[in-house]
């Protein structure tokens, strides 16, 4: 092997770190004009009136844009292709406010300063509605989510999802243990250093050009074509190297608007919102209360499941409607459960709108599941990863909901080699110490999938052509998010071609130039677009080695592709880029691919991990000591970049457990943690010692046997850390964040 299984340093790493690469926010576009947006401070209220005398008076501003004198299409910002089956209800500027932070108004002036000034000077009159910030109470507003003339009417529920799997009734009768618990997860919030921005410029043939820190450029092109009641070849999508994301730039939320006055005013435009309208008027994960009951013997098997989840979806739709499914279809693939019965609702509140946030619904299912599968280990007085090993899913497994195979799951290999790795047998013990200081541990396991199979055409085109340096070209509509895909994926094509991962020109996505695909969601980027690289790499080496056969007078298939030269077992050969050297002076083409993949299969990714905790009974405060995660992989591309991802996903959850909630106010619907001063992250001063241990059992329908670890890396953190609290303090803590004072509340009521 050449580039697999290598600790390949990132392609573009030396940009990022000498600050060449250049993110939306540097980029200075002549005659550029900027946006200062008014947000409304009301959680719902008719905008019965904007004055904007003041502002446009001012010198510099072009244009004032409010619900009035903008389009009135209703669009869905979370759709990925043209004509998705998705709830539109959003406009550009609504003429009711839904949330304290929606759009009102947006001011067009010369520079970013004038315009966020002018925009300060814009009077608006608003007529007070009756707001809901409770899920629960969002219930009692029930009615079609949609009027026969598909008008949005905001009522609830915006989805609900039942399914039944099975005999629960018989299996809870036979049950000799019946566990029921509780669990509220949090809103937290994406925290990407770069926020949103987007820029727009009308094309001399009369289209427009977006230019987005996006996931999806066809996705941002169906959108914006949705809301400006556009043909899509009028619209162009290119992609601009992003500052993180984690899911929080999956929907394009300024590119309609940015698309909608460039258009209109014949100038390029540029939309970037500072850190609080980021934080207020953009995405937040959704918060879920789940309430899950779990039937078992006195062996720990589970005889049956009953859950239902409640999911708050904020403002507006967005990809809301999808949760409640895709929270089910992650529960049903870890666990051999013969009976069960599901229920997820989404509804609408008056608060910031819900989106993607890594592992899209996994991480709050997971934590209702694994959190009560704890309770109900400690009160059979069982080992918790004996009893998640006596119903862990095997290799081959068929999950309830959709019939797919499971593929090689290894999540058996991960609990067991974990357990070992982590001393478990020693570390855990039924009860709890005394005294102020408290240590536990905990675990929890987790599955994820791998893309979009069966369903939202799974499948992506890799073009791959032989260029006159003897590097290759790649041409496929990739995204990369600052993690390394680009990398990832470039040491797949080097493998197939005998080049290095910085021998592959990654053309950057296009809706011109690249063929149509999901984007970077769902898992898919290493296991759907890896595979269509690999395929398509294998078809180009191949007309490669014909080719250079034909220079040699040597059989093809004699022929071996490596460092950059078509070698042949007698010493001879030549590189790649004396063959197109040659086929260029006789006029020839180049060799090229074209490939397109189709997935037939949708396996799971699994993990254990494990935490241990000290708990600080006086203050509440709790502090992650070691950590130890264990991810079966199928085969790792690149394991320092796998290793990188998993780091990451600890933080996020860590904070997920412990810390992070933009904590509406239940009165006002304000937002209280709106800043980085206002809102606590799991900083590196916090997190404990990580160690990482990788599964590769090979997944045979994945490139090279691999398979996705981005998203499952975050999914199991949150229920390990506060499983291990709980083991630390004898408590059933369930409303996450585990804060301070929730911890001082659990222990002064006596229950350590």
């Amino acid at each position: 092997m050449n580039q697999i299984s290598c600790r390949v340093p990132l392609i573009d790493g030396v940009e990022k770190v000498t600050g060449a690469l250049r993110f939306t926010a540097d980029m200075n576009l002549d005659g550029l004009l900027h946006c200062g947006l008014v947000f409304s401070p009301r959680a719902h209220a008719r905008v019965a009136y904007v004055n904007a005398h003041a502002a446009l008076a001012v010198e510099g501003v072009r244009a004032v844009f409010w619900h009035e004198n903008t389009p009135a299409h209703y669009y869905n910002s979370s759709i990925w292709f043209a004509g998705q089956d998705a709830l539109k209800d959003e406009r550009m500027f609504a003429p009711v406010a839904r949330h304290i932070g929606d759009r009102v108004a947006a001011v067009v002036a010369d520079t970013e300063e004038i315009a966020r000034h002018a925009a300060r000077l814009i009077a608006v009159e608003y007529v007070d509605l009756p707001p809901i910030f409770a899920p629960e109470a969002a219930l009692t507003h029930a009615g079609h989510a949609l009027r026969e003339d598909d008008i949005p009417t905001f009522r609830n529920p915006v989805a609900d999802e039942v399914f039944i799997h099975g005999n629960p009734e018989a299996g809870f009768a036979a049950a000799d243990l019946i566990v029921e618990a509780r669990i509220t997860t949090p809103r937290s919030h994406h925290c990407a250093i770069e926020t949103h921005a987007c820029i727009a410029r009308p094309e001399p043939d009369g289209r427009i050009l977006v230019l987005s820190p996006c996931q999806s450029v066809f996705a941002v092109q169906a959108v914006v074509a949705q809301a400006l009641n556009l043909p899509q070849e009028k619209i162009r999508v290119m992609k601009i190297p992003i500052g993180g994301s984690f899911g929080g730039k999956a929907e394009p939320i300024l590119d309609p608007l940015c698309a909608f006055i460039a258009l209109t005013l014949r100038r390029p435009v540029m939309i970037r919102y500072n850190r609080h309208e980021t934080f207020t008027a953009t995405r937040t994960r959704s918060s879920v209360t789940g309430r899950m009951r779990i039937g078992l013997s006195s062996d720990g098997r589970i005889l049956a499941r009953d859950t239902e989840t409640l999911v708050d979806v904020g403002a507006y739709c967005t990809g809301g409607n999808y949760l409640p499914s895709s929270m089910l279809q992650r529960l049903v693939r870890l666990y051999d459960v013969p009976a069960e019965r599901y229920r997820g609702r989404a509804v609408y509140t008056n608060t910031t709108p819900s989106g993607a946030f890594r592992g899209y619904g996994s991480p709050q299912i997971h934590t209702v599941a694994e959190i009560t599968l704890d309770i109900a280990a400690r009160r059979l007085r069982m080992d918790p990863v004996t009893l998640r090993l006596r119903n862990l899913v095997g290799p081959g497994a068929i999950e309830p909901l959709q019939g797919l195979d499971v593929g090689n799951a290894r999540g058996r290999d991960c609990l067991m080699r974990g357990a070992a790795a982590f001393d478990w047998s020693a570390r855990w013990q039924i009860g709890t110490g005394a005294g102020r200081w408290r240590r536990g541990v905990g675990v929890a396991a987790a599955t994820h999938i791998n893309g979009c199979y069966p369903g939202f055409h799974e499948e992506t085109t890799a073009t791959l052509r032989l260029l006159s340096s003897g590097r290759a070209e790649l041409v496929c509509a990739l995204h990369d998010l600052g993690c390394g895909a680009d990398t990832t994926l470039a040491q797949i094509a080097g493998e197939t071609l005998g080049l290095r991962a910085c021998d592959i020109v990654i053309v950057p996505a296009d809706t011109d130039t690249c063929p149509y695909d999901l984007g970077t969601r769902a898992s898919r980027m290493t296991y759907i677009c890896g595979e269509a690289i690999r395929r398509a790499g294998t078809v180009l080496a191949a007309a490669i080695r014909t080719a250079a056969g034909l220079e040699l007078n040597a059989e093809a298939g004699d022929l071996r592709l490596a460092a950059g030269a078509a070698c042949h077992p007698d010493g001879s050969g030549l590189t790649l880029a004396e063959l197109a050297g040659r086929l260029f002076a006789r006029g020839a083409d180049l060799p090229a691919a074209t490939e397109t993949y189709r997935a037939q299969a949708n396996p799971g990714s699994y993990a254990a991990h494990f935490a241990e905790v000290e708990v600080d009974t006086l203050t509440g405060r709790v502090r992650v000591t070691d950590y130890l995660a264990v991810h079966d992989v199928g085969r790792a591309i690149n394991p320092m970049l796998v290793e990188g991802q998993i780091h990451g996903g600890i933080q996020i959850g860590v904070g997920y457990a412990l810390y992070e909630d933009v904590a509406i106010d239940p009165l006002t619907g304000r937002m209280r943690g709106d800043s980085f001063s206002r809102y606590t992250l799991a900083n590196a001063s916090v997190m404990p010692p990580m160690r990482v241990l990788l599964i590769e059992e090979g997944e045979p329908t994945g490139p090279f046997g691999a398979k996705a670890v981005g998203e499952i890396a975050t999914i199991p953190v949150a229920a390990a850390v506060v499983n291990a609290v709980n083991d630390a303090l004898g408590t059933e803590l369930t409303h996450l964040p585990v804060t301070p004072e929730r911890v001082l509340a659990a222990v002064s009521l006596g229950q350590s």
